[in-house]
C-alpha cells in the first residue's frame, strides 16, 4: 500500500502544479496539499456521507464570497479541491451578477 500511496500523492502533486500553471512554483507545498488530500480522501465513508469539512470547506466560501450555499457547493463539486479555481470561479459569478 505505500508505493500506492506515494503514487497517488505524486500524482495528485503533479497535477495541483499544472492547475497552478506548471510554473517553477513550491513542489513541497504540492506534496504537502496532494498527502492531505489523499489521506482525507482514504478517511471519508464510502456511503456518500459528506464529511463535515466539506460542509464547512461550502459554507467558509459562501462567506468569503457573497454567494449563497448552493452556488458554492455546486462550484465545488464542479470543480473540485483546487481552491484556486473555486475561488477564481466564485469571483467570475459574482462579477457577472453586478452587471
Amino acid at each position: 500500500m505505500g508505493d500506492e500511496r506515494h503514487e497517488k500523492i505524486q500524482q495528485r502533486a503533479y497535477e495541483i502544479w499544472q492547475r497552478e500553471g506548471g510554473l517553477h512554483g513550491d513542489p513541497e507545498r504540492h506534496w504537502h496539499q496532494a498527502e492531505a488530500d489523499i489521506d482525507r480522501e482514504a478517511a471519508l465513508p464510502e456511503t456518500g456521507e459528506i464529511a463535515s469539512t466539506d460542509v464547512l470547506a461550502v459554507e467558509a466560501l459562501a462567506v468569503r464570497t457573497g454567494l449563497s450555499g448552493d452556488e458554492a457547493q455546486a462550484l465545488i463539486d464542479r470543480l473540485g479541491k483546487d481552491r484556486a479555481a473555486v475561488e477564481q470561479a466564485a469571483r467570475s459569478l459574482k462579477a457577472k451578477r453586478k452587471s
